[in-house]
């Protein structure tokens, strides 16, 4: 990788090129609130280049054995962790987290590309008994056509990792929008593919304007699929528009994680799972816990737990050895955040620590928030009924355990909902009582290559990982033979 930051970042065609749109986008530094590069947007006309390249490549890579789309994707994988360090410290510089978030991430889009890659040799049909003499029937599964991948920017290299390997190694070419806020490091990893072996045609990359691409990406008829992460609202407008067309989509959206800490639970080790994943990437992450709910024998030990790890949180730019939290990733999220905290404060909740925008440790004058623990939350502040999406931790009591799974389970949303207990009765209610499309119990690493992940309710439906994340990119034919 160059030591300068590549601007051609349109991928058409094999060929990486300056969008010729109107729109100009610059893409800045969390951490400095600078410009770190700019692109120019993709045209219409640019776009339907694009979208006549997906057909050939399509035609061109369902040709390809399973095993050669395996081998050229596990050779992307290994390019990608190869060139970890640089693409780390891009990501780190276009979308705020430390660098040691982000060389996970590398490391987790390494390993989603080599688990689908060998997936993709195990999409077996079936032969299914016959009630009719000399008659045979099986099914096949078929790569469904080009696919529409659209990703956001809170880990925009391991979830363009996931769609896009999930629906090469089924055979399917794709279209990927990633997130205009931090293109850089998935151009890295879209150059790894492309190196490896996977044509050029059947991986494109686009940006420019979100709700133009999309629309026109839903709209085309050479597009077979989609597949969107982000926010609920646009996720209904992507499900509607695409309904319309009966195309199928896959929606992973918006969640508001509520966490149950029961009576029984072991506190320390209870604060120590939170706590190492509920500051990561500054809580923005859309399975992050975010309403807390603890047993009233616990509440004053673990408000004050939270408040030793929020004031011990070292706030600053990812590139410094220093740094455990870095900014979010906007001065938009920056005051949406704040708003939470000053709706909160003004209906009477307690203001424990944090609780403002800040400087860094340095003094970095970015998008920092500072971790920020409240207690005594009332029910209807926003920030017990919007997803956060920051370094927010607002602790409620209880003393019931059906009371709590109630107030659990009274949002339309259900992506992941976690438990603590050290009792089986308490962990199987709350396993079987919480609505969400992944309940952690003691446990907070809910999404592996392996293991199925998505939302229930207004958290979207269809699933990413797992063998159902790959079959979503198939359809599957019924072969009657006499």
């Amino acid at each position: 990788m160059s030591g300068a930051i590549e601007t051609n970042l349109q991928s058409i065609a094999g060929a990486w090129v300056a969008g010729d749109g109107a729109t100009r986008v610059t893409v800045l530094n969390p951490a400095t609130a600078q410009p770190l590069a700019g692109f120019q947007a993709i045209s219409g006309a640019q776009l339907q280049q694009a979208l006549a390249a997906t057909e050939r490549g399509f035609a061109d890579w369902r040709a390809r054995t399973a095993l050669e789309r395996c081998a050229i994707l596990r050779r992307g994988a290994e390019l990608l962790r190869a060139r970890g360090g640089g693409v780390a410290r891009l990501l780190t510089r276009e979308q705020g987290k430390t660098l040691v978030e982000a060389g996970r991430e590398i490391e987790n889009a390494a390993q989603m590309i080599e688990w689908h890659a060998e997936e993709g040799r195990r999409l077996y049909g079936q032969t299914i008994p016959t009630r009719y003499p000399g008659a045979r029937f099986h099914t096949q599964r078929e790569p469904i056509g080009p696919v529409a991948a659209l990703t956001p920017w809170n880990f925009p290299v391991m979830l363009s990792a996931i769609k896009a390997s999930a629906a090469l190694a089924a055979g399917c070419s794709v279209v990927l929008k990633p997130a205009e806020e931090t293109p850089l490091a998935v151009a890295e990893l879209v150059r790894c593919l492309h190196e490896a072996g996977v044509p050029g045609e059947a991986l494109q990359m686009v940006l420019g304007v979100p709700a133009e691409i999309s629309a026109a990406l839903i709209d085309a008829p050479q597009i077979h699929k989609l597949s969107f992460t982000g926010s609920t609202p646009v996720g209904r407008l992507l499900a509607a528009r695409a309904g319309d067309r009966l195309k199928p989509i896959t929606l992973e959206l918006g969640g508001h994680a509520p966490v149950v800490v029961c009576e029984d639970a072991d506190l320390p080790a209870t604060v120590a799972a939170l706590a190492q994943i509920k500051l990561r990437n500054a809580g923005q992450i859309c399975a992050n816990p975010s309403r807390f709910f603890v047993h009233r024998r616990h509440y004053g030990a673990f408000v004050d737990a939270f408040r030793q790890v929020a004031e011990s949180t070292v706030v600053g730019p990812g590139e410094d050895p220093a740094t455990t939290m870095g900014p979010v990733i906007s001065a938009r999220r920056q005051r949406a955040v704040q708003a939470l905290v000053q709706d909160a404060t003004r209906r009477g909740a307690r203001l424990v620590c944090g609780g403002r925008a800040c400087d860094s440790a340095g003094g970095e004058a970015g998008f920092f928030h500072l971790p920020t623990v409240l207690a005594d939350v009332p029910l209807d502040a926003r920030v017990m009924q919007e997803e956060p999406f920051g370094p927010l931790v607002p602790v409620v009591p209880f003393d019931d355990l059906d009371e709590v799974l109630a107030l659990a389970n009274s949002l339309p949303v259900g992506l992941a909902a976690f438990g603590f207990t050290q009792s089986l009765a308490s962990a199987r209610r709350l396993g079987e009582g919480l609505r969400a499309g992944a309940v952690g119990i003691n446990a907070v690493q809910l999404m592996q290559p392996e293991t199925p992940f998505g939302g229930v309710m207004d958290s979207g439906h269809g699933r990413e990982n797992g063998s159902a994340g790959i079959e979503a990119y198939t359809s599957l034919r019924a072969v009657v033979m006499g």
